[in-house]
């Protein structure tokens, strides 16, 4: 699927030294909020239960202009049935932070999972103080939903969490109108 600027594509086992090379430049950016796979083994790992599992889809957001990995994006905990939804994970590299390219990149992912992947309804659950990951969602059309205290474990700790959603119903600023065919299908790797 591609935009102005990005595609997305899903994780092959080639991109471990891209992605694993850009995880140990942004480890400053990353942290504390994301401590995305820093070795091969952890990559390979990773990549796998995401491509090996119904319940989680993951995309490499990359640049049009040379196919550089810009960042990812992760559905995890997908639920079809009456409930349709998942909870959306995402994480920009240092090199592309504040160039807008997660925002086409986020956008095409939501594009995809609402016209393809039959989903109704997408969640962001954020830490109250990432306030680059808040502004993300806002730019997107998520709107804010709620407070989940103690939602996850990350780093060592349960973390709050803001919870951010946006349904099928509601406007969104996709990147992907007028788009053809084509353009639009990463296929399910």
């Amino acid at each position: 699927m591609m935009g102005s600027r990005v595609g997305i594509r899903h994780f092959t086992p080639e991109d471990g030294s891209e992605f694993t090379a850009r995880v140990r430049e942004s480890r400053d950016l990353h942290r504390p909020w994301l401590f995305p796979p820093a070795t091969p083994a952890a990559y390979a790992a990773y990549a796998a239960r995401l491509t090996g599992d119904p319940t989680k889809a993951g995309y490499l957001v990359c640049e049009r202009d040379g196919g550089g990995i810009a960042g990812f994006i992760n559905i995890n905990n997908i639920v079809e049935g009456g409930f349709r939804s998942g909870a959306l994970g995402y994480g920009a590299f240092a090199h592309a932070a504040g160039r807008g390219l997660m925002c086409e990149g986020l956008g095409l992912v939501v594009d995809y999972a609402f016209d393809f992947m039959g989903l109704h309804r997408l969640e962001i659950n954020v830490q109250p103080g990432n306030a680059a990951s808040i502004a993300l969602a806002r730019r997107c059309g998520f709107r804010l939903e709620g407070f989940s205290p103690d939602f996850l474990f990350i780093d060592g700790a349960w973390r709050d969490h803001q919870r951010w959603a946006l349904t099928v119903e509601m406007e969104r600023p996709g990147p992907l109108r007028g788009a053809g065919p084509g353009d639009r299908d990463p296929g399910r790797g």
